[in-house]
């Protein structure tokens, strides 16, 4: 009797390395989106959204700096004085990279430095229910 051969990597269908799948589940926008978002025109449409109940909290408690929503206004509200959001407010002060700017440093043009942009917390409206 001798030894079946062996086919495949006898994984059975499992991954080996499971975390990239975790790392794209887990996956936020990016800062140049959020940027775009900050906008007032898409501002206004993100932070009035209709209730939506496949959504955290039904859509109403929409951090716009950090593309998340809350429970209820007072986890926001704890939320904006939070060390992740001030983390985050400090990266959007720089302007998001562009394809101009990666041209420039190519060499096709001068170098114009990053330009700031002043970040505040957004407003909350206090319902009054």
């Amino acid at each position: 009797m001798g030894k079946s051969k062996q086919v495949g990597k006898h994984s059975k269908g499992r991954k080996k390395n499971i975390s990239k799948t975790w790392k794209t589940k887990r996956r936020t926008k990016d800062l140049d989106q959020i940027h775009a978002d900050m906008i007032p025109a898409n501002a206004v449409k993100l932070l009035k959204q209709d209730v939506d109940f496949d959504v955290t909290g039904c859509a109403q408690h929409y951090c716009l700096h950090c593309a998340r929503y809350f429970v209820n206004l007072k986890t926001l509200k704890e939320h904006f004085k939070s060390k992740p959001h001030k983390k985050r407010l400090k990266q959007r002060r720089e302007e998001p990279y562009t394809q101009a700017e990666a041209e420039r440093a190519a060499g096709m043009g001068s170098y114009i430095p990053p330009k700031t942009v002043e970040v505040h917390t957004q407003q909350v409206e206090e319902d009054m229910d």
